[in-house]
């Protein structure tokens, strides 16, 4: 029987698979073993079931960071206000973009390289222009959409339920500040503080736990009052009720997140050295990869002629590949079926409700409140806060990267003086204005600042969220086209490892085909008001 590479319901062990998506939201966030034994051999990971659940961390953070403002806010914002009506969205955002990442995963696994580099080497460097620009206005509205989200748990914490003053004055310029301003502007200075000074793995643990509570009681609350058989059928039946374009973008822009985080995580999946990453100098000194120069670029000079390597490093790159792919897949099939949980919740307890205000996390906290007790208001807003706040965290540094990186193939100066892990920084990278590191500094205190000014100008949180995500989904497409064109372009063909199947392929195509086909017919609906599907 022949098996096809890509599909995910045949265990890892297989040495034929291929595919990956291992990346997070901080790239330091996984431990696995020891890449080099003492005698400086590589040590091959174990790849038995109970060593590879050791081994997942980058897929199941990357799944946690989409569980913040799509899950807790976009979808219980669907099913109070149109019930059941736009539950299919939430598969074809599923679907139709999962090769979008894991494309970027494959190319950085295949040739231990950032897609910023292959950015790099298209006509001009536009790829790269693009994505700087992009950046810098996600950078601004949409960390301002993430980081309401979080401010509004607090919003409601300790304004709606403790009852503390909905706005203060400050005491020496004599301004009215609202107390939800306020409270996104401690979350995002506590993020850049602890970004760049702190230590993240303490934070990072309590989130996945907190965050972990949140899935396990949303499982619980589910089974309580559990939805209508019938309305498993909305999953392939298309409507769009009159205003919910705007749902409907930031669903497919923002589940289970925004394709531009697959740039940020090959950044991050070069940095964490395993793999092909750890070994690719030793690879361009033996002459298996060339030495690419940002400023004479080659596609060829990204691409590793595996057919050369030893077995035992050849080995080695498979197997923390395939680890990878199924740390994903594990991460994208819960991701999605919270999704589909909480979209289904508020269907059943909220609706018809707005689901609107400064006070959104109490509508949807009713779910938890009126399904089981009071108490669970406790446990539901421990959860929410650490899943939207990690969102807003991950983001102050995953932006900022990739505007570094960018610039660190755009200009010179800065590619002298490049890095911005710490254990790599030295006086010239803090002292040069130009550096990557100062670089990715900037971007970040640009982002705390604009956002929160955003927030202050329009403080509300729901409508924020929705339109930071739209703003994903238009971007999506021409992220989803260059991950796949460079990943078809770079990776020899055959390295049957590491090259996208037949069914990759074909179904890459297709799904770029229907994403950017959606992404045109919701902009020319929008434009020229016209109605979609069972509208």
């Amino acid at each position: 029987m022949t098996v096809d590479r890509d599909d995910p319901t045949h265990p890892p062990l297989d040495s034929d698979s291929a595919g990956a998506m291992g990346g997070s939201e901080r790239g330091s966030a996984v431990s696995g073993p020891t890449s080099q034994s003492p005698t400086g051999e590589l040590e091959l990971p174990d790849m038995r079931l109970r060593s590879l659940l050791g081994h997942f961390g980058p897929g199941v953070i990357l799944a946690m960071t989409g569980i913040g403002t799509s899950h807790l806010v976009t979808a219980p914002t669907a099913g109070g206000r149109f019930a059941y009506a736009l539950l299919w969205c939430i598969p074809v955002a599923y679907v139709f973009k999962y090769y979008g990442f894991e494309m970027a995963f494959r190319f950085t696994n295949a040739t231990g390289k950032s897609l910023m580099e292959a950015y790099g080497t298209a006509w001009k460097k536009w790829p790269l222009w693009y994505v700087l620009i992009t950046t810098v206005i996600q950078s601004a509205l949409g960390q301002a959409g993430r980081l309401i989200a979080a401010a509004a748990v607090l919003y409601y914490v300790f304004t709606t339920w403790l009852g503390l003053p909905e706005s203060y004055r400050l005491p020496v310029v004599g301004y009215e500040l609202s107390a939800l301003t306020g409270y996104a502007t401690v979350l995002g200075l506590t993020s850049v503080v602890v970004l760049l000074y702190g230590r993240y793995a303490t934070l990072e643990r309590f989130a996945k736990i907190a965050g972990g509570i949140l899935a396990l009681t949303t499982l619980i609350v589910y089974f309580v009052r559990p939805a209508p058989l019938a309305s498993f059928s909305n999953f392939v039946s298309f409507e769009t009720p009159e205003g919910s374009w705007l749902i409907i973008a930031a669903f497919l822009g923002l589940l289970p997140t925004g394709i531009d985080v697959s740039l940020q995580a090959s950044e991050w999946g070069k940095a964490k050295k395993k793999g092909m990453s750890l070994i690719r100098e030793r690879l361009e000194s033996e002459g298996h990869a060339g030495r690419f120069d940002p400023f004479q670029p080659r596609k060829e000079d990204l691409s590793v002629r595996t057919a050369g390597m030893d077995a035992h490093s050849r080995e080695y790159c498979r197997r923390w590949f395939q680890i990878g792919l199924w740390d994903f897949r594990i991460g994208h099939v819960g991701s999605f079926i919270l999704a589909c949980i909480f979209l289904l919740l508020a269907a059943v307890w909220l609706y018809p409700n707005p689901v609107e205000g400064q006070a959104v996390m109490g509508e949807i906290a009713r779910i938890f409140t009126e399904s089981v007790g009071p108490w669970m208001m406790i446990v539901f807003m421990i959860g929410a806060f650490a899943a939207t706040y990690s969102t807003a965290f991950n983001y102050f540094d995953g932006w900022p990267r990739i505007v570094a990186a960018c610039s660190r193939n755009l200009f010179r100066g800065t590619a002298r003086v490049p890095g911005v892990a710490r254990e790599d920084l030295g006086e010239e990278h803090r002292s040069t204005w130009f550096s990557e590191y100062n670089i990715y500094r900037a971007t970040m205190f640009y982002s705390l600042v604009t956002s929160v000014l955003i927030i202050g100008g329009l403080p509300r949180p729901v409508y924020l969220v929705l339109v930071a995500s739209a703003l994903a989904y238009f971007v999506a497409p021409v992220i989803f086209f260059l991950n796949f064109y460079y990943c078809l372009t770079i990776i020899p063909k055959e390295d049957t490892a590491f090259y996208p199947s037949t069914f990759a392929r074909w179904f890459g195509w297709l799904s770029l085909i229907v994403f950017t086909g959606l992404s045109a017919i919701l902009v020319l609906a929008r434009l020229f008001d016209i109605p979609l599907f069972g509208a």
